[in-house]
């Protein structure tokens, strides 16, 4: 084997070969960590005795031999060993000499230290004399590795004939590996008097050795890119760099890496495993205790306490561990590491490990997380002060949003909980931590925790959440208390935080389950007073709902969610603020803001916020014209929580996906979650609304006008009884004046067109584009022209690019017979590219069928406007190709960081440049290719 940073210690071995070729006996101990290459030392001393024409002879001594007497002389005497023949045996021991005449190891190993009075001793001293006579005819060179482990007659038998070193050409090379304990001090006394020692430590592989012992495994020039990370992991022992190397040999890159890998794999453990395996008992146990302690920053009491170790022992121990290159800065270097020491380590033995550390960090004081880590580790049997231990512990990572930690530390202590009214508490914390993780786990206990309540075993502060949980899952009965104490604890608590989120609950409440919960009516703009930020999202969407659309609500939802962080105690208000901004028709805002707090859900790796937030996020999709982007979020919702789990608030996630599929033309898959069923109470809620809208529209695309019909009515029906009857929310007298139209009925249709408009207001929102498309629709012919002509500037701002594409295919079909052929094209093309670049194929491919057949343009014509751009600066290019592309021109001021006056002067002077009068024009003048 190849010998890395090793050139000092061989020059100094093979110098000592030399001198005792010339007749001087030499000793040398070779010490150092667990794997830092002492046998490969020795190995390679012994090629070059033999190189030199030594006889070499090895012993090896090993801890389960450690009792055995003469284990390593039986090992030197074995296969023509030193041994003469002529070699009288021991007094009092039954000889037993084979054919050669060469004692065997079964005489050896009758001796023992009880047996070394003056007539062993005699013995060996002349084993040791016979030795020196096989020196003296040809050169002598006896290797003994891991001393450490020597038993007491062959340590006896070392140190006579270290004593007895003299003209003999003979050498010892020794090997001590660090462990918990050195080798006897007999030999190292004996060593350090003798002038012929010579000691040799072996320090561990710099990050340049470690890059050679990587470079044979994944080539010259991958190594020095892994060797920092290679010694961070391995602390430069060579046996674990060499094992690391093995297991990066085929990894280090792959094809989907431009950078090179380390792979900490099987072969490092099996080398830490073996490591310490190969160590006194004691070593591994300290590693265990350091392996369990691996989340802490244990004090060296608490590992000696653990590892059930004296300090003596301990200290020993970390210093052998050390030395190994196991440890930095007093803990384990990987986590690989502490796998492999508990390799082969029984639950039990586990269990009594934590139970160790748990006991110990509690008498230091250590944080309740700490020591709850270990309780719930440990399992069974813990300590009175455990369970509120653990209950701590649970608060502080629900307070930190870390409910997946939390969940463990209440189930432990229900496990070991024996208090009633303990118990109640608990479980009401489990609900909620569970809850965001999958509502169905928390679901189990809302039963009990609901009749705990009514009874008064469980105090009112638990209302607030019972309530939302209860309603979630449609048990309205059991609710119905719940609800009513929120209103008491408001009129009763003198917290000021306690009573905001006592308001801010039943204001959610109340616009989420508007039939079960009755809410007030503040007027237009009263929620600027609030102070909470939680009350005030709530109170932004409560009012958009009932009031509608205006500028102070979106001042306000927006101010609500600066002041806050998404928590446990924020995120259902930051749904509200967010919604309210939907519903205030400010859907990039809407956009900007959920992608910040989806973000963050996502970074806190909370199931049911990403779900919450996917499902809104998709809404907002809806509203710009992404039904694509809408599906793949919505279902993305699903994935995260399973349907079961959603309680009435499937309505939501269903809807968008509902929605969606129609948008993209792919009905089979709008009618596969038509058919999921529905739960109890859903048209109870809010999210019944979206669910009856989105279906009436899928049943309109399937020429199911009545059926559609019946969905929309019911979605007015329930929005007018609740008071919220804002075309924002739902504008659900569109859907339902087409499906009039296809039943023949344009009176009414025409009613309800013009009942949506007067509804939506003077603002040039989203809602008054669709109602002016709807109304042009079912309205006069000689005056559907001028009312699309209002909308499709309206629905461009708006961004909603479906609802914008329609409009502009109906505006160029009014142009189409009206005679204007050349316009309808032109408007219709541009219908076509923007359900294109929506990923809308089959309402593409419905618009382009009424593309006149000459649309297409002739190559001489495409070539003359690729030209054209030449006479475009840059940044003029760079606006035409957004524009092009369907942006307004407030999208193109945000992604380009410029006023949107600016755009319009560079649109300007595109449209002369390139000899165009409408945006649309652009993409026939090839726009996109700057």
């Amino acid at each position: 084997m190849h010998l890395v940073e090793r050139d000092q210690e061989l020059t100094t071995l093979t110098d000592m070969i030399q001198r005792t070729a010339r007749g001087e006996g030499q000793v040398a101990l070779i010490t150092g960590g667990i794997g830092c290459g002492k046998t490969a030392l020795l190995a390679a001393v012994g090629d070059r005795a033999r190189e030199h024409g030594f006889e070499v002879r090895c012993a090896i001594a090993s801890l389960a031999e450690r009792q055995t007497p003469g284990a390593v002389l039986g090992q030197l005497t074995r296969a023509g060993g030193p041994v003469p023949a002529d070699l009288t045996d021991p007094p009092g021991t039954a000889a037993h000499q084979d054919r050669t005449g060469h004692a065997t190891s079964g005489t050896l190993a009758r001796l023992g230290p009880e047996s070394l009075d003056s007539g062993v001793s005699r013995t060996l001293q002349r084993l040791c004399a016979a030795v020196e006579r096989r020196a003296r005819r040809t050169p002598l060179l006896l290797c003994l590795d891991d001393v450490q482990f020597m038993d007491e007659l062959s340590l006896h038998w070392l140190l006579l004939l270290i004593r007895g070193l003299s003209d003999a050409p003979l050498a010892l090379v020794l090997t001590e590996r660090g462990l918990s304990r050195p080798a006897d001090p007999r030999l190292r006394a004996e060593l350090r008097r003798r002038p012929e020692h010579r000691p040799l430590a072996l320090p561990r592989l710099t990050v340049e050795g470690v890059a050679a012992v990587l470079a044979p495994y994944v080539g010259t020039d991958l190594a020095p890119a892994l060797a920092a990370e290679c010694h961070a992991v391995s602390g430069g022992n060579p046996l674990l760099a060499r094992a690391l190397a093995e297991d990066s040999r085929h990894g280090a890159t792959d094809t989907h890496r431009t950078a090179p890998r380390l792979v900490v794999g099987d072969a490092f453990a099996d080398a830490v495993t073996g490591s310490l395996h190969r160590g006194w008992p004691a070593l591994l146990r300290i590693a265990r205790a350091l392996a369990v302690l691996r989340e802490d920053t244990p004090a060296d009491p608490t590992v000696a306490r653990v590892a059930d170790v004296e300090d003596t022992v301990r200290a020993r121990g970390l210093r052998a561990l050390e030395d190994a290159g196991l440890l930095a800065d007093g803990r384990l270097r990987h986590p690989a590491t502490a796998a492999a020491a508990l390799v082969g380590c029984t639950g039990q033995e586990r269990a009594v490990l934590h139970r160790r550390a748990a006991e110990r960090l509690y008498e230091e004081g250590a944080p309740a997380v700490r020591v709850a880590h270990h309780l719930v580790a440990a399992g069974a049997g813990p300590a009175p002060w455990a369970v509120p231990q653990l209950r701590e512990a649970a608060e502080r990572h629900l307070a930190a949003s870390r409910p997946a930690s939390a969940r463990p530390c209440l189930e432990a202590a229900l496990r070991h909980c024996r208090d009633d009214g303990e118990r109640l508490r608990l479980k009401a914390l489990l609900a909620g931590a569970t809850w965001v993780l999958d509502p169905t786990m928390g679901a189990r206990h809302l039963v009990e925790l609901a009749d705990a309540l009514r009874d008064g075993r469980l105090p009112d502060q638990y209302a607030l959440m019972l309530a939302k949980y209860l309603l979630w899952h449609g048990r309205y009965v059991e609710a119905a208390d719940a609800v009513e104490r929120i209103g008491r604890r408001d009129a009763a608590v003198t917290d000021p935080l306690a009573a905001a989120e006592a308001r801010a609950t039943r204001e959610l409440l109340s616009v989420t389950y508007p039939g079960l919960v009755p809410g007030g009516r503040p007027a237009p703009g009263q929620v600027a007073a609030a102070g909470d930020p939680r009350t005030r999202g709530a109170a932004a969407l409560s009012d958009v709902l009932r009031h509608g659309p205006g500028r102070q609500v979106v001042g306000t939802a927006e101010a609500a969610m600066r002041a806050m962080r998404l928590g446990r105690t924020t995120h259902e208000w930051l749904t509200c603020a967010v919604s309210a901004l939907l519903f205030a028709d400010r859907t990039a805002s809407a956009a900007s803001w959920c992608d910040h707090w989806l973000a963050e859900a996502r970074a806190r790796r909370v199931p049911l916020w990403i779900a919450e937030f996917s499902s809104l996020r998709a809404g907002i999709a809806l509203r710009q014209g992404r039904p694509h982007e809408a599906r793949e979020l919505a279902e993305d919702a699903l994935a995260r929580i399973p349907v079961e789990s959603w309680g009435v608030c499937i309505g939501g996630p269903l809807a968008n996906l509902i929605q969606a599929n129609t948008d993209l033309g792919d009905h089979e898959a709008a009618a596969e979650y038509v058919e999921v069923p529905l739960p109890a109470g859903l048209f109870d809620s809010r999210f019944g609304l979206y669910y009856l809208h989105a279906r009436g529209h899928h049943y309109l695309a399937t020429e199911q006008p009545r059926a559609a019909l019946d969905d929309f009515v019911n979605c007015g029906v329930l929005m007018r009884r609740w008071r919220m009857d804002q075309p924002s929310l739902v504008p659900w007298r569109s859907g339902a004046a087409h499906a009039h139209l296809a039943l023949g009925g344009t009176t009414r249709a025409r009613a309800l067109a013009v009942e949506q408009l007067r509804l939506s207001g003077d603002a040039l929102t989203r809602t008054r584009g669709i109602s002016l498309r709807v109304l042009a629709a079912v309205g006069r012919p000689s005056q559907r022209g001028a009312l699309l002509k209002s909308a499709v500037p309206i629905l461009e701002r708006s961004g909603d690019r479906v609802q914008y594409a329609g409009a502009l295919a109906e505006l160029g079909l009014t142009h189409l017979r009206a005679g204007r052929a050349d316009t309808a094209t032109e408007l219709v093309r541009r219908a076509v590219e923007l359900a294109e670049e929506c990923r809308a194929p089959a309402l593409a491919a419905r618009l382009a069928e009424l593309l006149p057949a000459h649309d297409t343009p002739s190559p001489a014509e495409a070539t003359e406007r690729h030209h054209s751009l030449d006479l475009l600066s840059p940044a003029e290019q760079r606006v035409a190709s957004l524009t092009a592309q369907g942006f307004s021109n407030r999208e193109i001021s945000a992604r380009l960081g410029v006023t949107v006056s600016t755009v319009e002067q560079h649109l300007t002077k595109v449209f002369r440049k390139l000899g165009v009068r409408a945006r649309g024009d652009l993409r026939q003048a090839g726009a996109l290719a700057g």
